[in-house]
């Protein structure tokens, strides 16, 4: 069968901090190595909304508080329950670092009013206030979900200042091997709701752990055209390299006990 596929980048010009268009760069190169037909819909506070319910991947990257604020309300009015309805129905979607915030019910700045999210995410996010740890640096972390990843580890960079809480409703992505995560006190990091996923991690978090952007991709593939959907295998090499380097790095095997199986190449 010749796929296609239609990811839709949420905010491009207003949520992309850290290097996060290399997300959207590292799924459209993965689709086309492959053959698959690719195209990228930017989805701006303009656009309407038949161009985001085309899509069968969803991204949105991090942003600092104003911009978040500037999209919070065109989100929220417009755009939101479109996302929500797509993410109940399976839809992929990556949500990193504010986009994820913004996926939970609010978001409390250091100062100001309570940002108010879109509920995605069974999650909250408050700011501790100027004198509390930011927190940043390179992180590593071992897959506790989506199903078919567990085992498998993540590597990345963190830089938040928000401590994330998880509800009920709404599942850990990772084990914290090495940096905060949520909160820096519960050993989590990130959100897994149905196939969305919300994390942390910039770095960008695709390009580094190659085997989350092909379980997105599938996912895609899967909920459109409603059939287990099987991708080429790719030449990994670099890309395993790079993961396994930082890996290396930051987590010492033999105090943490990794196999080989959680480490990739």
């Amino acid at each position: 069968m010749n796929y296609e596929l239609k990811i839709a980048w949420l905010y491009p010009d207003l949520m992309s901090t850290y290097g996060d268009r290399g997300n959207v760069i590292i799924l459209q190169k993965r689709c086309q190595f492959r053959g698959i037909e690719v195209n990228i819909e930017n989805i701006t506070l303009e656009t309407p909304l038949s161009k985001l319910k085309s899509c069968s991947l969803v991204f949105m990257g991090g942003a600092q508080d104003r911009q978040q604020k500037i999209v919070s309300l065109d989100f929220l009015k417009k755009k939101s329950y479109a996302v929500s309805e797509m993410i109940n129905i399976g839809i992929p979607a990556l949500f990193v670092c504010a986009a994820y915030q913004f996926a939970g019910h609010y978001y409390r700045p250091y100062q100001g009013d309570d940002i108010p999210g879109a509920g995605i995410f069974d999650l909250i996010t408050e700011h501790q206030g100027n004198q509390a740890k930011r927190l940043t640096g390179n992180v590593a972390a071992e897959l506790v979900n989506p199903s078919g990843l567990n085992g498998k580890t993540i590597v990345g960079f963190e830089n938040h200042g928000g401590r994330t809480k998880l509800g009920a409703k709404t599942k850990p992505l990772a084990k914290v091997l090495k940096g905060y995560g949520n909160n820096g006190s519960d050993g989590y990091e990130g959100a897994v709701y149905k196939n969305a996923i919300g994390s942390y991690f910039h770095g960008p978090i695709l390009p580094k752990n190659p085997h989350l952007a092909d379980w997105l991709i599938a996912k895609a593939l899967e909920v459109k055209y409603k059939e287990k959907a099987y991708l080429k295998p790719l030449d990994d090499a670099l890309e395993n390299q790079a993961h396994n380097f930082m890996l290396k790095k930051l987590v010492h095997r033999s105090v943490w006990g990794i196999d080989r199986k959680s480490m990739l190449g």
